[in-house]
């Protein structure tokens, strides 16, 4: 029926000036508004720059299938389970069995409750393949097994790229995954990604080793390079302290020499591991090293209990700035190769604004000029109804602090179309309706009954297509995706609730003229 209640018109009142509340919130500075929500630029419309990076897991899988192959050597000798040849070599793991411990091999892996599975648990979930090769066996990671070490590689470089880009402050940064080893960064507003790009270039993998030139260490030893690229340094492979023990990092200037350097506090672990460490070596040069390059190696002169230290390296104060940076928001598990690189300048960004707002208002003042000849009376309230439709979207797209890209206004174009064809659709069913009904009130309130049907399948079947963009989508498509999703259902309110009670409200006053439409 065209009758609505009070209580309904209150609720569709409400309903519309909330949103158009939020939408104007949009409309003044910073230090105006209401409250914090906005509409976000996209890239393609405030200009910045666009970084598609891409994870290296392959020192992810050494490390791992190293660790592994400690972890086997050690657990099947404390279980009397005698191996040999245990060798790492192309990402797989051999070793030998007599035949007397093969079944005992076998069923260690496979016991849920043996003490290897803390890391062999996932056996049962498929994570390793471990093949007979007949007088021994072959361990590797299986394709699920690299699919999850992948997936959790990309969330933690995903979580650090996010902590490193919220310390330099960029504004409203946009950080995604793309498939499992690649994480896309969009960076409105900057134009100069240089620093960027080096600071997401390090892994920043910082260790503490002892310098040794003693080819006899038990823990072996591997010559390194200074940062400088000419001086080296043989050090011990055996791992004093890493990043993972520091609690902050902050560049400062030297008192006494006048030099800027990295000051750094490590947690309570740390500062036990340091003290010791240092207490035991006084006179030995401890060398701190940053992703395989020695900064600094000085010498330990007295023991360091106090939890803190400093790193010096002829650093600048950015250069510094930079280093505790990457200190304080930790190691990345893995390499980031940046694969592709975009950068989009305001002036482009401002264009695409223009030209996309100019196409949005002429589209939408060809529209209502149309609908207002065609359909007089009724074509002015659809035009109410379309404006009152388009600030309901924007104030979604507010409150839910949407990113509006160039393909983001095609779908509120596209949106302004939709909810003009669902109103020319209920029109013309009316038409039909009052050649057979006299009635003006049943006749408009059969049009929009009998219109549901074909309204509903049209705006169903655009909802999922613009689902499936969503989640196939990428990036614009996205965009264009959320816009329309949001504008179906405001557009489906606006016709079955908006413009319904504008019409009840004319037709009720003017049920006995003719000819009304």
């Amino acid at each position: 029926m065209l009758y609505f209640s009070k209580l309904r018109i209150i609720f569709i009142s409400i309903i519309c000036l909330f949103f158009i509340f939020i939408a104007s919130n949009n409309l003044f500075s910073p230090d105006k508004r209401f409250f914090d929500k906005k509409i976000n630029l996209g890239l393609d419309l405030q200009g910045g720059s666009y970084l598609l990076l891409e994870i290296d897991n392959t020192p992810v899988i050494e490390q791992k299938l190293q660790n592994t192959t400690s972890t086997i050597r050690t657990y099947f000798k404390d279980k009397g389970i005698r191996i040999g040849n245990l060798n790492l070599s192309n990402q797989k793991i051999t070793f030998t069995v007599e035949d007397q411990f093969k079944k005992n091999v076998i069923d260690e892996f496979n016991n849920e409750n043996s003490e290897i599975n803390p890391y062999y648990q996932r056996f049962k979930s498929h994570q390793f393949d471990l093949i007979d090769l007949g007088n021994s066996f072959e361990l590797s990671f299986s394709k699920q097994g690299l699919v999850n070490l992948k997936n959790s590689s990309q969330d933690q470089a995903l979580e650090i790229v996010r902590r490193r880009i919220d310390e330099i402050g960029t504004n409203e940064p946009n950080i995604l995954k793309r498939g499992n080893d690649r994480v896309l960064v969009e960076l409105p507003g900057l134009d100069d990604p240089k620093r960027i790009k080096s600071l997401l270039g390090k892994t920043a993998n910082l260790t503490f080793r002892f310098v040794s030139n003693d080819n006899q260490d038990s823990f072996g030893v591997e010559k390194l390079k200074h940062e400088n690229g000419l001086d080296e340094d043989f050090v011990s492979k055996r791992i004093i302290l890493s990043g993972d023990n520091l609690l902050d990092a902050q560049p400062r200037m030297d008192s006494q020499t006048n030099e800027t350097i990295v000051s750094f506090i490590l947690d309570r672990v740390g500062a036990k591991r340091f003290g010791k460490a240092t207490s035991a070596n006084i006179g030995r040069q401890l060398a701190i090293i940053l992703d395989g390059k020695i900064i600094s190696a000085p010498v330990i002169r007295d023991t360091i209990a106090s939890g803190s230290g400093q790193i010096s390296g002829g650093f600048t104060f950015q250069s510094a700035t930079d280093l505790s940076l990457l200190l304080r928001s930790g190691a990345l598990p893995a390499p980031l190769n940046i694969i592709e690189e975009r950068t989009v300048g305001p002036d482009l960004g401002q264009d695409s604004i223009d030209a996309g707002l100019i196409a949005l208002i002429i589209g939408f003042l060809l529209v209502i000029i149309f609908i207002f000849i065609k359909y007089k009376t009724f074509g002015l309230i659809t035009n109410v109804t379309l404006i009152i439709n388009l600030l309901i979207l924007l104030g979604i797209l507010t409150l839910f602090e949407a990113t509006l890209t160039l393909p983001g206004i095609a779908g509120i174009i596209l949106t302004v179309g939709m909810a003009v064809d669902a109103n020319v659709l209920i029109f013309e069913r009316i038409k039909e309706e009052l050649k057979n009904e006299k009635n003006n009130i049943i006749a408009f309130d059969s049009g929009y009954v009998k219109s549901r049907t074909a309204i509903l399948d049209a705006n169903i079947t655009t909802l999922l297509a613009a689902i499936i963009l969503f989640f196939m989508g990428s990036g614009p498509i996205k965009g264009f995706s959320v816009t329309l999703g949001v504008g179906i259902f405001t557009t489906l309110f606006s016709v079955y609730f908006i413009a319904r009670l504008f019409t009840s409200i004319y037709v009720t006053k003017n049920k006995d003229k003719e000819a009304l439409i």
